[in-house]
């Protein structure tokens, strides 16, 4: 289910569908449905499964401290740092990045942030409750 979820924007609609999602299966596994009227508490407590959203989002801040400290000459740091051309854009809200979430937590140097472990490790829980404490 969160294969290759290191690299989704996270948003407030996709951590609801992941949510949805997750109490489908967790109904489907216990062979329960909807007319029983069983709370999504109880279906997590029975299933011992952990939330999605935190998985997902632990995922996601473990995978950004691996791009940002390799060293081998790929382009995962760069593409990081990466702004598009300015010209024309369209209208609305520019689309979610993948770094806006982690930026929101670590602040604008978090890739400098990122090197060192002991402060990266910090704020993990932060940010992974950001994404637990929602809905």
């Amino acid at each position: 289910m969160t294969y290759g979820s290191e690299t989704w924007s996270l948003t407030m609609g996709l951590i609801r569908r992941l949510r949805v999602i997750q109490r489908v299966m967790g109904r489907t596994v216990l062979g329960v449905s909807l007319r029983d009227q069983i709370r999504s508490v109880e279906i997590r407590r029975r299933t011992r499964v952990t939330g999605l959203a935190q998985r997902v989002a632990k995922l996601k801040w473990q995978w950004a401290g691996h791009i940002v400290r390799r060293k081998d000459g790929r382009c995962g740091p760069k593409v990081l740092e990466w702004q598009p051309r300015t010209g024309k854009r369209s209208v609305g809200r520019p689309p979610t990045r993948w770094t806006n979430d982690i930026k929101r937590v670590a602040g604008g140097r978090w890739i400098q942030a990122a090197q060192n472990c002991g402060i990266l490790n910090s704020l993990q829980k932060t940010y992974v409750q950001q994404w637990t404490s929602i809905g």
